[in-house]
């Protein structure tokens, strides 16, 4: 077993110390992407040690009759690769495990991937994953990732499948008890600007302390991906997959805590963007946004890291409210609707608060952009998007849209969006909520005042009592959530 992590270590290289392992003993199965994987072995030599079949059912009728009919149609799809992973692991232990099951660890290594066609007008991306035994005759474990492709040449992107499929195995046999290092191991001998890893997804008995909630933190916080995204249930999810063909409410905030306002203006929010005429109800699919900037506000030095259990806190409460949870690196919300169109046509709701209104309209966050403020605008209200504003309360008035106030040479850009409907008010509000701040919440569940229940939802304050979330002064049990400290310090 490796413990330390040596990123120089080179592809063929990973793929010869694998063919040596007289343990490691496995097939690939490939769709889509050539046979890339499978072929760093057989070229790295001794390759009979390791690989008991190689296989690609690139036509969907084989497809089909191999693994099953999936309810997904796509064929690059989560259920194709398991579907796949659970024939060939199957397949391994019935015909193998008699023979040489004592002495042999066993893995099947599926993929199926879809690089740019002949004209480009398609994304490259795809799955894969690993289903592997650590000991002899031992329980499996599985690790699976979705992979977005960037090279614009299509045997570019089969080389960097080829290249992530070696570093997937040799992580799985020889990272498993470190999962950053695992992680970053995945990104040896590629870059950024060639793959994203948008979802990734730990399970067996080693990875029992993993929480994948913090692996979609980490895919985000490493630069892996822009965003990662998890359901009610903590389970990780791939983004293109809940949230194509749909239509979203995005609400964006720190939730330190989740206070009765943020509730109303996500219930307001969702209702009226669900009166509007091109609306499908049955579409809908509502995001709470967390940004990586939100993540490390509670920090007065930026630089810090962010606060993994103060994240799962956030994260917990969200979900036992039903939410499913964004993690994004789009400070910006230009850059979130243009991430968002690409995975739907449909038409997106974004609500927000007033100062975030006044936020987007300030030209000193667009100074690193060409053309400004209006380049901006350009991505963000040229999609199928609409903002929902929720008042705010200063100074004993009640400011929203019609009470914006702007500098003369932005004014006519703003009545020029208000009249083609793509910025209106929050109308039913509970006025009640725009006394209460959240940062005023905060300190009263810190100082464990009276009365601070009254501004959360019910479910929100048993929480916090519970488990004292938030500095709530009590006593709880310090839970494991997975020690990754010491590693990441040796790795940012």
């Amino acid at each position: 077993m490796i413990t330390s992590y040596n990123k120089n270590i080179g592809t063929k290289h990973k793929a010869l110390t694998i063919n040596l392992d007289p343990a490691i003993y496995g097939t690939f199965a490939e769709i889509g992407a050539g046979q890339d994987v499978a072929a760093h072995f057989f070229k790295a030599g001794a390759s009979s040690g390791t690989v008991a079949k190689t296989m690609s059912a690139y036509d969907m009728i084989f497809s089909d009759a191999i693994y099953g009919v999936q309810k997904v149609k796509r064929y690059v799809s989560e259920q194709r690769l398991i579907a796949m992973l659970e024939r060939e692991y199957g397949l391994m232990i019935e015909r193998l495990a008699e023979q040489r099951g004592s002495t042999s660890t066993f893995f099947a290594f599926s993929g199926t991937f879809s690089t740019l066609n002949y004209h480009k007008t398609n994304e490259g991306h795809g799955w894969m994953g690993v289903r592997f035994q650590l000991e002899p005759n031992g329980e499996y474990h599985e690790v699976v990732i979705h992979v977005k492709l960037i090279d614009n040449d299509a045997n570019l992107q089969q080389q960097a499948v080829g290249i992530l499929g070696v570093n997937l195995i040799y992580a799985c046999f020889y990272y498993n008890e470190t999962p950053s290092v695992f992680l970053m191991s995945l990104m040896d001998d590629l870059s950024k600007d060639r793959i994203q890893i948008d979802m990734v997804r730990f399970e067996g008995p080693r990875f029992a302390k993993v929480d994948n909630r913090l692996m979609s933190l980490h895919l985000v916080k490493y630069g892996f991906s822009d965003a990662a995204l998890f359901g009610p249930d903590g389970k990780n999810m791939q983004p293109s997959e809940v949230l194509y063909k749909k239509h979203m409410v995005v609400i964006r905030g720190r939730f330190r805590p989740l206070i009765n306002v943020h509730l109303d203006m996500l219930n307001t929010g969702v209702k009226q963007f669900m009166q509007e005429p091109d609306v499908d109800e049955s579409k809908v699919v509502v995001v709470t946004e967390l940004t990586l900037q939100a993540l490390k506000e509670r920090n007065a030095d930026e630089t810090a890291d962010i606060d993994e259990k103060d994240f799962l806190d956030r994260v917990d409460i969200l979900c036992s409210l039903g939410q499913t949870v964004l993690i994004s690196n789009f400070h910006e919300y230009y850059k979130l609707v243009a991430y968002l169109s690409k995975i739907t046509k449909l038409k997106v709701g974004v609500v927000l608060g007033y100062p975030n209104l006044e936020y987007i309209f300030s030209e000193e966050h667009y100074q690193n952009l060409p053309g400004g403020i209006l380049e901006s605008f350009a991505t963000l209200f040229s999609r199928k998007v609409k903002l929902f504003v929720y008042p705010t309360l200063r100074d004993g008035l009640i400011w929203n849209c019609l009470k914006f106030t702007l500098p003369p040479h932005l004014i006519d850009l703003y009545r020029y969006l208000i009249a083609n409907d793509k910025i209106e008010d929050i109308r039913h509000y509970n006025e009640t909520n725009l006394h209460v701040q959240t940062d005023k919440v905060l300190e009263l569940i810190k100082q464990g005042a009276d009365g601070w229940e009254e501004y959360v939802p019910a479910e929100v304050a048993t929480m916090i009592k519970e488990r004292c979330l938030f500095g709530y002064p009590c006593e709880v049990p310090a839970t494991n959530i997975t020690d990754m400290g010491a590693e990441n310090a040796s790795l940012s």
